[in-house]
């Protein structure tokens, strides 16, 4: 069960120290709005096994850790890779229609990914406690509240519009799969949908 998980953790350390490493590598290979619009439509994948730092890194990769066993356990490895890839599409998605003006702009991280796996895996365990006193939804919701600010200042070139695209990503993938949990885990739902609907809201009246 552990050796996907721990096999896509290891490709993306190698990836992102290599690009860490070097920045020709790093350039060629980020989400960037001006190169995806010309045809480099690779970049929406590959910029997922991009990180700015080791510390963004390790972030990304141990929230990983510790919430795809729910998944893979859950549903199968199959199903895993699935909800990860398409996680990390839907994020990349978001963020070309947020920014699909902005040619200069630029984004990397498996946050969009890891996002949609945490949804997922709040979704089917309600009651995953993180770091043994936080409930999963609350994490899951102030996961995202966080990036909402990282994208009003925009101190950093972390993809936190992916974060939200990746969210809906695990959210839906998971529903359609598993529809009876509306019924099941209403509240659950519910609670990961708030901060979803704050920032289409902000973006709707042009407040990000």
């Amino acid at each position: 069960m552990m050796i996907s998980i721990l096999a896509l953790i290891g490709v993306t350390v190698l990836i992102s120290y290599k690009g860490i490493q070097d920045r020709l590598f790093f350039n060629k290979n980020e989400f960037h709005i001006g190169s995806i619009q010309s045809g480099e439509k690779f970049r929406m994948f590959s910029s997922g096994f991009l990180h700015v730092d080791f510390q963004h890194l390790f972030f990304n990769m141990f929230t990983l850790y510790l919430f795809a066993p729910y998944v893979v356990h859950h549903f199968s490895n199959s199903y895993f890779f699935l909800l990860y890839f398409g996680s990390l599409l839907s994020g990349s998605l978001l963020t070309l229609y947020f920014h699909n003006k902005e040619y200069h702009y630029r984004a990397v991280g498996a946050s969009g990914a890891v996002t949609g796996i945490i949804y997922s895996a709040i979704l089917i365990e309600p009651h995953i406690y993180m770091y043994g006193f936080i409930p999963g939804y609350v994490f899951g919701f102030l996961y995202l509240l966080a990036s909402i600010y990282g994208m009003k200042t925009k101190r950093d070139n972390i993809g936190h519009v992916a974060h939200f695209g990746g969210a809906i990503g695990g959210f839906l993938i998971t529903l359609i799969r598993e529809p009876q949990i509306f019924a099941e885990q209403t509240l659950t739902v519910a609670a990961l949908l708030v901060p979803i609907v704050i920032l289409f809201f902000l973006e709707k009246t042009n407040r990000l």
